[in-house]
């Protein structure tokens, strides 16, 4: 009965032990986040993501994928469902893409925001909303692969055909002459130095007596300078006398106005009388002249007087003179 007893007491602290093993268990892994299911539907590839693969929005773990089939309603699609935490901020401009973690190749779903939008995205879980799966870098890889291998042919064939024969021997040439033009650099830079060990030599030598002389110049114009200096000094000191109140250029000013108001004076008085003694000079003048021409004219009327002139030929009252008896 004892071995009974003891074996009954065993058995039972073992079903005990593995009853709270599994309590803690079941404790330390419940979980109470309440969680809305929302719809992918894509037409690339979901290679790698498998059911329960993570979600993540911004890098932090907010889900996971709870299945994943094909799109019953838009046929070729591949539909996938994901269960979120109800706290992330998803809103109508939300968007979805297939990333892939290290060099394992598992996928998992990142969501991310443009920011576009404000709107919440409403959860219902009964008519899941859908958020819009873009491409992810390598499905726009595989997408462009085709053009990039026909572009880098293309580069291929070009760089074929700059390497050819021709023009190989174009750039054997090229170098040559590349060659040939830095020996005549060389060349040319020992002649220079040449030409300035013979010949800026002596010119350096003789700079420091120039500078000298030119020294002795500019002393003699700063001297030059100093006279031009004092001579402008003295011509402003003559010009503020000249210009000084009573000085010449008042009493010029004064005299230039007693002078016109003179010239206005013979021109008011004086110039009128003047005026008419040369007119009665002319007119005494004119008569003189008549009677000059008159006398000229007449030289018998100094003696006998202005008689009346006697007639002409062929005027009337004309008489011919007697004519004279001749002598025998």
């Amino acid at each position: 009965m004892e071995n009974k007893s003891h074996a009954m007491a065993a058995g039972a602290f073992v079903l005990g032990l593995l009853a709270v093993l599994i309590g803690i268990i079941v404790w330390m892994t419940r979980d109470d986040t309440v969680r809305n299911i929302y719809e992918l539907s894509t037409r690339d590839a979901v290679s790698g993501l498998q059911p329960q693969a993570v979600v993540r929005y911004r890098g932090i773990a907010v889900g996971r994928v709870t299945s994943i089939d094909f799109d019953p309603t838009t046929k070729g699609n591949v539909r996938v469902r994901i269960s979120v935490d109800e706290r992330v901020p998803l809103t109508q401009s939300s968007f979805a893409t297939l990333s892939y973690q290290g060099v394992t190749g598992l996928a998992f779903i990142a969501l991310d925001d443009e920011g576009g939008s404000q709107v919440a995205l409403a959860p219902n879980n009964d008519a899941p909303p859908r958020i819009p799966l873009k491409p992810s870098v390598l499905a726009q890889l595989q997408d462009r692969g085709e053009a990039i291998i026909n572009q880098v042919e293309e580069v291929t064939k070009r760089v074929n055909t700059v390497m050819g024969d021709a023009n190989q021997k174009r750039i054997a040439d090229a170098l040559e002459n590349i060659a040939q033009a830095a020996a005549s650099a060389n060349q040319l830079t020992r002649s220079l130095d040449d030409t300035v060990k013979k010949g800026l030599n002596p010119t350096l030598a003789a700079l420091p007596p120039l500078v000298a002389r030119t020294s002795d110049t500019m002393a003699s114009l700063k001297t030059a300078a100093g006279d031009v200096s004092r001579t402008a000094n003295n011509f402003n000191s003559t010009v503020s006398r000249l210009n000084a109140p009573d000085g010449p250029l008042d009493g010029l000013a004064d005299g230039t106005k007693a002078l016109s108001q003179a010239v206005d004076s013979f021109n008011s008085a004086t110039l009128p009388r003047v005026n008419r003694v040369a007119d009665d000079t002319s007119r005494a003048v004119r008569r003189l002249g008549r009677a000059a021409d008159g006398i000229n004219d007449n030289p018998q009327s100094l003696l006998f007087g202005d008689g009346g002139v006697a007639a002409g030929p062929g005027e009337p009252g004309f008489s011919a003179p007697a004519a004279r008896a001749e002598r025998p």
